[in-house]
């Protein structure tokens, strides 16, 4: 009886991919197989644009039907078994067919369906990648790669979908490169860090336990290094101290425009759980922030700087 259970079910979930590669259309998933390929975005205008490393946002189709996208958010939102409705019109979750993730709404909060969907890297692109397409400098490469070996802590900003997240995996690379012996602990809330190390551990927070609790969790797990997918709230202060404390040589992401915001936005989090300012701290926990930025020819690192401390006129930071 188990038996048929079990085989019940993997035929319904054939199905439900089977149904849903159709609602797809075979032009995204192709988009989904190329290597490339960061982000495929639907607007409600039925526009669907499609962005690739080292390019810019691509029109590829300007009639994609509602009722079509319609279709595929309620078929995926299936699949977890709820639904997309006047009342719960957003949906963020990781696609069937492939972990990439995806994020949905319809009416009201648009005025038609529309999605995005943040391709999952079937490979990590390195930073030779990043310098051979022109998005880093050689400068760049070598002051990233000297910060992982000397256990540099390393802030990576940006705006939504600038590819921090593709960046901190280009580093993760590099350090399971060069120091492959170091224990790794990963937490993040979606599954988009790549890590080839053979020594490492990856945490997912959700909605029953937090990154604040992954985080203090973690100082038990005996890491070399601590990883961070995005900082968003409180948890920034933990993270800090980790790193402060034994833990060095660490990356995170937080949403900021450029490197130097990126130390107030730490700032404005630590807010959320201290009244105190703690601006020592950070200066003294971050060593490296790298800003990456959407520009007209594709993503580009803007700059990369050094914090070097703080003092009564600020926090001291010097460009590289």
């Amino acid at each position: 009886m188990a038996e048929q259970m079990v085989s019940l079910q993997s035929l319904q979930a054939s199905r439900l991919e089977e149904k849903l590669a159709r609602e797809l259309g075979t032009q995204i998933c192709g988009f989904l197989k190329e290597p490339h390929v960061i982000e495929i975005m639907l607007n409600p205008d039925g526009s669907l644009w499609v962005e690739r490393l080292g390019d810019g946002i691509e029109l590829v189709e300007s009639n994609f039907s509602p009722t079509r996208a319609e279709g595929l958010i309620g078929t995926i939102a299936a699949h977890y078994r709820t639904t997309v409705t006047r009342e719960n019109p957003i949906i963020e979750c990781e696609l069937p067919l492939d972990g990439s993730r995806f994020e949905a709404m319809i009416p009201p909060v648009v005025s038609a369906p529309c999605f995005t969907i943040r391709r999952k890297a079937t490979r990590i692109f390195t930073i030779a990648d990043y310098v051979e397409t022109k998005i880093m400098t050689e400068a760049q490469a070598e002051v990233i790669k000297l910060a992982v070996i000397n256990k540099l802590n390393i802030l990576v900003v940006g705006g939504t979908g600038t590819g921090k997240t593709t960046l901190t995996n280009a580093i993760i690379d590099h350090m399971a490169e060069v120091v492959p012996e170091d224990r790794l602990v990963i937490i993040e809330d979606t599954a988009e860090i790549q890590c080839r190390s053979p020594n490492k551990v990856i945490l997912r927070a959700n909605s029953n336990v937090d990154m604040l609790r992954l985080l203090k969790a973690t100082m038990r797990l005996r890491p070399d290094r601590i990883l961070v997918g995005e900082v968003r709230g409180g948890e920034a202060l933990s993270l800090l101290k980790a790193w402060n404390t034994g833990h060095a040589g660490g990356v995170a992401t937080v949403h900021s425009n450029d490197a130097k915001s990126g130390l107030t936005r730490i700032e404005a989090l630590i807010a959320e759980v201290s009244s105190t300012p703690m601006p020592s701290v950070i200066a003294e926990a971050i060593n490296i922030i790298i800003s990456i930025a959407k520009t007209k020819e594709g993503r580009r690192v803007k700059e990369v700087i050094r914090v070097k401390g703080f003092s009564a006129n600020g926090y001291d930071i010097e460009p590289i």
